[in-house]
Formats: C-alpha cells, structure tokens, sequence
C-alpha cells in the first residue's frame, strides 16, 4: 500500500492523478488532517486515511500497514518538526520505504533564503540516519513560479528582477508530480538521491527573449542592483514573509544556486522535459 502525504497541494494533487493511471484504488491512499479538503478524493473512490504531521500519535495509526510513504514537504515554520514527527511515526509503523520531496541547489549553506530551505537537508539527514530505506527526490524550481516572480503582466511592463545571468532547469509541478509517482511505483530506487531538473537552464534574459517571440512585441529586461530590487518588492506592499522569499530566491538564481545539471527526471520520465516557451506560451496567452 502507498501513502502520499501533501496530497491536497499542487504537487501530491499531481502525484495522485499519475497513480489514478497506473494503479487500482487498493493500492493507494491519501493522507489528509480535513475531510473537506480531501473530499473530492472520496468522491473518487480513493480512500482518504486521517493524520496531522503536528499530531504524532495520529500519525502511528495512519501509517499502519503502509509499505512506501510519500513525504511532500510543508512549507510551515516549523517543517523539521513535522517531518521529523513523520519518518519516526513510520519507522514505529513498519514502513518500508519513505520518498522525500527536497530541493535541488548547489549549496545551501550559500543560500540567502538558508534559514527556511535548510530543514530539507535536516529532514534527510534524519530519515537517512532512521535506518528506514529511504528516496531523496530533490525538486527544481517550478515553471509556475515564474508568473508569480515577474507578474502576470510581463509581457507588457518587462522584467525588472535582479537576478543577473543565472539560470534555472525549470520543470512543471505536473512533469514533478508525475516523475515522483514513478519513483514510488517502480523498484530500484531505494536509497538513491534524485536531481529532479528541467532538461535545460534559462535566465531571465532567456524567459524575455521568449515571451518577445510569443508575444511578437520586444519585451524587456531590466537587471536590478539588490537595493533597487528590494525597494520595488515592498513597494507593491507584498507581505513580509513574501519579500523575504522573493528576493532570497532571485539573489539565489543569480548567484547561479539553481544550476543543477542532471538527467534524474528525464530517466524518469522517459523523456526530456518541456520546452520553456510551450509553458510559457500556455501561461501568457491564456492570461491576455
């Protein structure tokens, strides 16, 4: 039986309609805290078993009977804990085999956003020492991260972004979601460590010369100095927490963190990744 925790999030919710595919409703469970986000799971047939990653003890029987456990991470204050109160409910339950979705940077010691992106690599090193046999599946930045970083409104007001020439290996949360049931259901990965990224690495430069060719119109870019880019993010009046993400994660493009190069998610999809410019096409035409 497989367990996929985050199920409700635009990761797991791609993870479960890969499984929907491949495996019968008795293979598979979803783990929720809510009935009523989980509903639409149970409309389906699938069965919806209760756990609170804050609750451990209702994690112990959740997991009874589980051979392989997805463990999506949160994005919560306090994610060690939970994921922490995760892997020793399922060590305690017998689990086989737990699946742990990370992220995919050069150093995170270098991180400028290293105080909210280190539990990853806490949650690995804890589910590595549990003894429980374990898959590290470390994710790229999301293709639909892009529209929320440079606006909606790209095409018409530029990119003004101080991430200087650094690329990212894109990939969409649907290709993630889908390469991360095939972890779970194929054999052979245990205790492997995964890069899970996109087949090739734009800069913003590259994302605006894209969005010129589908818009048929110049669109520009504008590298910021660190200040200036702080400025214009508080400017819009995005909350704090926001700020903070935001401009970490752009200082980190251009300090070229996100320049992993593997072919982990090609091998397992079976195919490279798509192209940039089809997402792009599809996030920006279907927005005018």
């Amino acid at each position: 039986m497989i367990l996929v925790t985050g199920a409700t999030g635009n990761l797991g919710q791609n993870v479960v309609q890969h499984l929907q595919q491949h495996l019968a409703l008795n293979e598979f469970a979803v783990l929720a805290r809510s009935q009523s986000k989980a509903q639409h799971y149970l409309n389906q047939g699938i069965k919806v078993i209760y756990g609170d990653f804050d609750q451990p003890e209702t994690l112990k029987h959740a997991f009874q009977g589980i051979d392989k456990l997805l463990l999506t991470s949160t994005m919560e204050q306090n994610r060690f804990e939970q994921h922490k109160n995760v892997i020793d409910a399922a060590k305690y339950a017998g689990v086989k085999h737990v699946l742990y979705t990370g992220l995919a940077i050069r150093n995170i010691q270098t991180s400028a956003v290293e105080d909210l992106m280190i539990s990853h690599f806490q949650t690995e090193n804890y589910l590595k020492n549990s003894g429980l046999t374990y898959t590290f599946l470390r994710n790229t930045m999301y293709a639909e991260a892009i529209p929320q970083i440079i606006g909606e409104q790209a095409v018409s007001n530029g990119l003004a972004l101080a991430g200087g020439v650094g690329k990212v290996p894109y990939a969409t949360r649907a290709e993630l979601g889908e390469a991360t049931a095939n972890a779970i259901m194929q054999d052979g990965h245990e205790n492997k460590i995964y890069s899970l990224v996109g087949s090739h690495a734009y800069s913003y430069q590259d994302i605006a010369d894209l969005l010129s060719e589908i818009s048929d119109q110049k669109v520009n870019y504008q590298n910021l100095d660190d200040s200036s880019y702080m400025d214009l993010l508080q400017s819009i009046g995005l909350p704090d927490f926001l700020v903070f993400l935001t401009h970490g994660t752009v200082c980190d493009i251009q300090q070229h963190q996100y320049e992993v190069s593997s072919t982990d998610l090609e091998m397992l999809l079976g195919r490279k990744t798509q192209s940039l410019k089809d997402y792009l096409t599809t996030a920006y035409t279907s927005n005018s």
